[in-house]
Order: C-alpha cells, then structure tokens, then sequence
C-alpha cells in the first residue's frame, strides 16, 4: 500500500530523487560557468524562452536557470542560451597547480602541525636519509544519480524533496537563504544512487530553493552528467614530500612530512602511525585558495594521505632492509615500549590486523604482495594485494583485508562495505584524473574519465577481529588502505615506485 504521508513514497516503495514527481511541478537546468573564475556578464535568452513548453529564463546569482514543462525540452532550450562571462578569479591549469605546489612544498611558512623530539639533529646525524614526494589530482565524486532535487516555496512554508546526506544542513541553509524560521522548512529523504560526499553540500538543495521562490512555483533542477563533473565539488589535489632518517643500525630516528593543497586546510592526520612510533618527528601544511571548488570526498583527506605514508613506509623499509610488515610491528612495539608524544590510535588493534592480514595471505611465502595498514575514521584495516602479470600487464588479482571495526552487527552488510570501498580505492587510484586547462575540466564525462570495470575487479578476501568492542564503522576506512597496499604489489613484481595516481599514466597499457 502506498504512504500518502510521504510525498516521496507514491508507488508503496522509496524513489530515488531523479524519480520524483508531483503534478504541476516545472522542471529546470542551470547554465553555469563554463569554467572556474568566472562570473556571468550578459544573457540572451530570446531563442530559448521562444522554444516549446519553456516557461521562463532567470539569471539568480551566478547561474542562468531555464525553466520548462519537461526537462527534455530544458535540456535543448539551454543548448541555444547565449551567456556572455567575464573573468574574476584567475583560470587554473593543471600545469599552474604542479608549479603552485612546488613552491608550498619549498615555502618557509609552514603551519607545524606536530612536532616531537630535535629533528634537526637526528637529520644532521643520520647515515641514511630517504626522500620521496606523492602526489593525487583533483577528482569528481561521479555518483550515478547526478544532483538534482525538488522545491516548493510557499507563503507557509517550503517543501523539499531528493537525495541527500545532510537533510539538517538543507534545512537549515534554505532557511537562512530565504530568511525564514527552519521551523517552516519541511525535508523529506528520496534513495540516492551514490553519495561518497558530494551530498553532504547543500549546493544544488539551494539553486532549487532560490529558483523555486523567483518563479512562485514548484520547481526540480536537475544536473546532467557533464554538469556534475564540470561545476561540481571535488577531491583536493595534493602533495606530500616525506623524509626519514636511519641511524648506522638502519633504526627510523627521524621522520618529516609536509603536506600541501588547494582548499584542503590541513592535509595531515599528524597524529596517526607512524607518529608516536618515531622520536623525532616533524608534520607540517601549507594550504592555498583555489576558485576550483572542493569538498569531502570518500574518506576526506586518508584516501591519498594513506596511499602516500604507508608507499614511503615501504621506501624506508626496503632502505633499512627489513621486511615491510616486521618494520611496521617493530614501529608499534617501539611505540608501546617508548612513546614520543601522544599516542592516539590503538596499538593493539592496530597490531591485530597486521598479524591477522599477514597471516591470512601468508605472507613471505610469495613475491607478489605488498601490504598496508591504516587507522582511519574510527576503525582499523589492513590489505595485502596479490599482483599477477598478464601479457606483460600487472594485473590485481587478490586483496586480502583484515578489518577492526569493533562488533560486527551484519556480517554482510560489513563485508559489502569492505569490497566496495576497495574497489573504490582501487578504481580512482588506478584510473581516476581530473586535470583543468583555463579553469575548464578536461574530462567531462566517463567517455574520458576512466572507471574500474567489472573484468578489473580482483578477488577480495575480507577477515574480521572479534573483539566485542563497540561497533564504529565502514563506510570509509577500507578504502584508504588499498592504495598503498597495490602499489606496493606493484613495485615488488615490476621494481617500478609509484608516486603519483593515477598508475594507469605509468603503465600506459592499463588504459
């Protein structure tokens, strides 16, 4: 039976927001700037306001909205709007970023973000010193559902409908738009076909809410594909440059990360492994405003962060040595036995997953693993990734996964949680790159944004610590792990580092 209550439930079952309908609703799409820094000059809009079931062309903001009784007829009305724009920021380039980044990298106005021991003399003291920089791109978030989302104001109130991970902040921020009480702003959740962030904006719940009030009807904005990769909310790019230093007995005596971005703020998790494990140590960021819009993107920050500190971990392991995992579990003893400063994730658990992820992949009986552990939102993993070369191409065959994550309520539903985000993590690390030329996106649909396919998704074995602790989650820290544990796979069957994502622009075959 269906739920008249709810005005996003109309057939007895949940609709997704781009399945919404309500009887006399207009439809609309947003011409925006065609790239970041730029602002709109002038519209004509006379050809497409003459064009069939169009109702009406607004200019709100920095956003040329057509209206219309279908968005078919939107979509085609848009493609003859004529928006003159006009420069107010500068117009980014991939290449301007790679310079940008340097220069934080190289900058003396670094914000420390932790600082234990002399670093400085453990440096000048060192027999070894290793030093690598990684670096990611800018990415979209890519959800199957593109935005979209439905807005009825009202002398009484406002009506919202569609996807999203922050119902509260839609509220709360339409209310502060319209300059009216939350009280009066109703929020009903459709199904959304993919989130990863990109819903926790209230963006798109706005552009809906504002339009739906300049033209005193309801109204559903709609984005298209291309309009979600081009103006959307990406993933930071980033760079990282680490150093370690050994004494003559190859023991880690010094460490120093620096993180730097765009729009990111602190780049770091300064108080994660190996902090704590290593007694002189310095992390530190730098951070510079970009027109190219950011936010959360799957595991803010760690998606990278982790691929980066546990690929150098391997570096500093190979330099003294030692076997990748016996250097991590020597770390944390060190850690437990000696701590410098704060330690602020748990060795034990921490050390539970690496036994339990060498163990189950045997580790040290093949030569074609590499290994990752992270702590990140709230749970603990550790990866072993088996890689097999086919036809001279590495090819991930097997992800081992040991996971901490307290009691396990749905064993299913946890693993699914598991293999999806690894197929995540490995997907936009093989394949994922957003590069800019002017301000404009260079890819702009999956014609040219590559995805993992279904044939390139490895076995994932995935094992649980029972611990009885309280349960705190998954939909994010098995994807931060898995990066680093391929690349260092792929190093030890190719004898190639990889520093940068995506792979798949070291080894070209993979495209």
């Amino acid at each position: 039976m269906a739920n008249t209550d709810n005005p996003a439930i109309v057939t007895g079952k949940p609709l997704f927001g781009l399945d919404f309908y309500r009887e006399g609703m207009l439809f609309a799409m947003i011409q925006r700037p065609t790239a970041f820094g730029l602002k709109v000059k002038s519209v004509d809009a006379e050809a497409a306001k003459a064009m069939p079931g169009i109702v009406d062309v607004v200019t709100f903001k920095n956003n040329v909205a057509i209206v219309g009784k279908s968005t078919w007829q939107v979509q085609k009305a848009r493609e003859v709007v004529k928006v003159t724009y006009e420069k107010e920021a500068d117009l980014e380039s991939t290449a301007d970023h790679n310079r940008l980044l340097q220069e934080m990298l190289d900058s003396s106005k670094a914000t420390v973000r932790r600082k234990d021991g002399d670093v400085d003399t453990a440096f000048q003291q060192a027999a070894k010193v290793i030093k690598a920089e990684y670096q990611c791109p800018f990415l979209p978030h890519n959800p199957m559902e593109p935005m979209n989302f439905f807005a009825h104001v009202r002398p009484d109130g406002v009506e919202l409908v569609g996807p999203t991970q922050t119902p509260e902040l839609a509220r709360t921020e339409t209310a502060k738009l319209l300059n009216i009480s939350p009280d009066q702003v109703s929020v009903t959740m459709t199904r959304m076909g993919g989130g990863f962030g990109r819903r926790l904006k209230a963006d798109y719940v706005l552009e809906a809410a504002e339009l739906s009030s300049l033209i005193k009807a309801p109204v559903k904005v709609i984005w298209t594909r291309e309009d979600d990769m081009g103006g959307g909310s990406y993933r930071p790019c980033v760079r990282y440059r680490f150093e370690a230093a050994l004494d003559a007995q190859n023991n880690l005596i010094g460490y120093k990360l620096r993180g730097v971005g765009f729009n990111v703020g602190n780049s770091t998790r300064e108080d994660n492994f190996p902090s704590g494990a290593v007694p002189n140590l310095l992390i530190d960021s730098v951070d510079r405003k970009s027109a190219i819009t950011t936010g959360p993107w799957r595991a803010p920050i760690t998606n990278f962060l982790a691929f980066a500190e546990q690929s150098f971990l391997d570096e500093v392991a190979q330099a003294a040595g030692k076997d990748p995992v016996a250097f991590r579990l020597a770390l944390l003893d060190q850690a437990k036995a000696k701590p410098a400063g704060a330690i602020k994730y748990d060795i034990d658990r921490m050390k539970a997953v690496i036994q339990l992820a060498a163990q189950k992949a045997g580790w040290g009986q093949k030569k074609n693993q590499g290994f990752s552990v992270y702590f990140s939102h709230n749970s603990y993993v550790a990866q072993v990734t088996e890689v097999s070369v086919k036809k001279g191409i590495p090819v991930v065959s097997k992800i081992h996964a040991a996971v901490d994550c307290g009691l396990v309520v749905n064993p299913s539903g946890a693993r699914q949680q598991v293999v999806g985000s690894i197929v995540d993590g490995l997907g936009h690390a093989m394949y994922g790159n957003l590069s800019f030329k002017e301000g404009v996106p260079e890819q702009k649909n999956f014609n040219s944004f590559r995805l993992i396919r279904l044939s390139e998704i490895p076995e994932v074995d995935v094992h649980f610590v029972d611990n009885g602790i309280d349960p705190t989650g998954l939909g994010e820290p098995a994807l931060p792990p898995t990066g680093g544990s391929v690349a260092n796979a792929l190093f030890k069957v190719t004898g190639k580092r990889l520093r940068n994502q995506p792979f798949s622009e070291e080894y070209k075959e993979l495209l």
